[in-house]
């Protein structure tokens, strides 16, 4: 919820720039191109292993399907290309210590990965979070033909259904509890040790309730090893999960979450996406 908030109060703050200071809605020739389906600049990102923002080039190219970035101004060959088919952007100010924080995800080996990303200046940032948009909206008119724009919008990026800390055990559940930071994107639950990593500890594939997902207040009897004394017990067709609270507010918000993705019937595609979690090492 604080991320919708955060997200649309630099969203509103631009567009009335937009409309009172730079008069982009009654000069055409002064709006942003968002769509020319390129964009290139340099945009403040956090190492993967050491913590620090450093300057780095962006280039965003829709002919690539793609979002590149280089680790070197004169560099060839980028970094890393990240496919607009699994890209998501997420204003995360709060998180990042930056007003004009993003965080940027996607797919790599169908494991995600975080980055996370600022500039100083506001509307540039923005900018780019409308590219990323605008260049999703693209993709979708392709990969989905028959589709209204009303049903792709949804689609271009979204925000986190919830975050936040709980503690986990393991498998065996005969583990200690430890403290993790938890993303719930969708039907993806992620744990991650500092809400800053690049990668996922671990996840875990939240299905429907027709497919024998369920999730309970509480913890078996026989659970020990636990700090925080509300307990969430999540029901797969393989295993149990077991997560514990700090307050009873945000056991009831997770079990909120969970909930509504589990009332949700699974669509074709979700089913594809379980195989693959049941699969992993």
């Amino acid at each position: 919820m604080r991320t919708n908030l955060q997200t649309s109060v630099l969203l509103r703050e631009q567009w009335i720039r937009a409309k009172y200071e730079r008069n982009e809605f009654e000069f055409t020739e002064k709006q942003e191109p968002y769509s020319a389906g390129y964009r290139e600049g340099f945009l403040w990102k956090r190492g993967r292993d050491n913590g620090q923002f450093l300057s780095r080039k962006f280039v965003l190219t829709e002919r690539e399907g793609a979002l590149k970035y280089f680790n070197k101004q004169d560099a060839r060959d980028p970094k890393a290309v990240i496919k607009i088919e699994t890209l998501n952007a997420t204003f995360q100010p709060a998180k990042i210590g930056n007003p004009c924080g993003l965080q940027i995800t996607y797919l790599k080996d169908n494991s995600t990965r975080n980055i996370f990303v600022y500039h100083s200046d506001a509307k540039e940032m923005v900018d780019w979070f409308n590219s990323i948009r605008a260049a999703r909206f693209h993709y979708l008119q392709v990969a989905y033909p028959g589709a209204s724009d009303e049903e792709l919008v949804p689609k271009l990026t979204r925000n986190f259904m919830k975050e936040g800390f709980m503690e986990k055990t393991g498998p065996k559940h005969t583990e200690g509890f430890k403290k993790r930071w938890f993303t719930m994107d969708d039907r993806r639950l992620m744990y991650f040790k500092d809400p800053l990593d690049a990668y996922a500890r671990g996840e875990v594939f939240i299905g429907s309730k027709e497919n024998s997902y369920t999730v309970l207040a509480g913890l078996p009897p026989s659970t020990q090893g636990y700090h925080w004394n509300h307990g969430i017990t999540i029901v797969t067709p393989d295993r149990k999960f077991l997560f514990a609270c700090e307050t009873e507010a945000e056991q009831r918000d997770w079990i909120a979450a969970f909930q509504r993705v589990i009332n949700r019937p699974m669509r074709p595609q979700e089913y594809a996406v379980e195989a693959h979690f049941k699969h992993k090492p």
